[in-house]
């Protein structure tokens, strides 16, 4: 098992955060500020396949497990992902156990799935695929999205699922789906939230949690999370520009008052 998917299934606490800017820099920016990992945001964000590669190579190099949000279930992304030295992958919007199923499927190799086997990065171009194919079941982290109201309904079932390592809230998605947007519906989310988080450490597998903000960790650790990330390098680059301009204009008033 690698030391990633230890910590992962050990239910150590981890902090990442995604990566969406497309380019290995921003990734080596991200993996030098303390993070525990990144996740490259394949579905959402506008980075190519070979990009992806290139930004787990970067993260590798500064010895930051990297996993990546795949569009979709399609197994051959999963495949994509896993091929370019990617640590796990978090397949988004599962709403079925047969949907959580297939993304194990798409994840392991025979007999436990059905990956297929390539010279990829992870195996060394095919100079190391057997002893790539001896320890890439065990060391692949599988973690699946749950982000609708049929996820929330089915939740127990995804749970059970054999090979899923871990449950991850997307509250975004979620708010939407189960009509649970701004204030009003905050309580009612915060439920949803708590009842995948419990159906998930019943079944023994690790959760997790988008954060927006650092002060929503406490909340969802406290819940029984233990699996975290935190924004975006793009939010977290906004969010320093626009403090730091505030932080300008505020010293040209004083300026000016003196």
């Amino acid at each position: 098992m690698s030391d990633f998917r230890q910590k992962c299934t050990g239910k150590s606490n981890l902090v990442g955060s995604f990566a969406s800017i497309p380019h290995p820099v921003a990734v080596e920016v991200a993996a030098q500020s303390g993070l525990d990992f990144l996740c490259i945001d394949w579905e959402h964000a506008q980075i190519s396949r070979d990009m992806i590669e290139n930004m787990v190579r970067a993260a590798d190099v500064n010895r930051v497990p990297a996993m990546v949000r795949v569009p979709g279930h399609a197994p051959e992304a999963i495949q994509a992902a896993l091929d370019s030295g990617a640590q796990g992958v978090l397949v988004p919007r599962v709403s079925t156990a047969a949907q959580a199923a297939m993304a194990v499927k798409a994840s392991r190799y025979p007999p436990i799935g059905e990956r297929g086997v390539g010279p990829g990065r992870a195996a060394a171009y095919g100079y190391r695929i057997p002893s790539y194919l001896a320890a890439a079941n065990e060391a692949v982290v599988v973690a699946v999205q749950v982000e609708t109201a049929d996820g929330l309904a089915n939740i127990e079932a995804i749970a059970a699922v054999d090979g899923v390592d871990m449950i991850f809230v997307g509250p975004g998605d979620l708010s939407v789906s189960i009509d649970a947007l701004g204030p009003a519906g905050a309580s009612r989310l915060a439920g949803a939230i708590r009842t995948i988080i419990g159906a998930t450490i019943t079944h023994n597998k690790t959760a997790g949690i988008f954060c927006a903000k650092a002060d929503d960790v406490g909340q969802w650790a406290a819940a029984g999370a233990s699996f975290f990330i935190l924004a975006s390098d793009a939010m977290f680059l906004g969010a320093g520009a626009a403090a730091g301009c505030i932080a300008a204009r505020a010293e040209l008033e004083r300026g000016k008052a003196g």
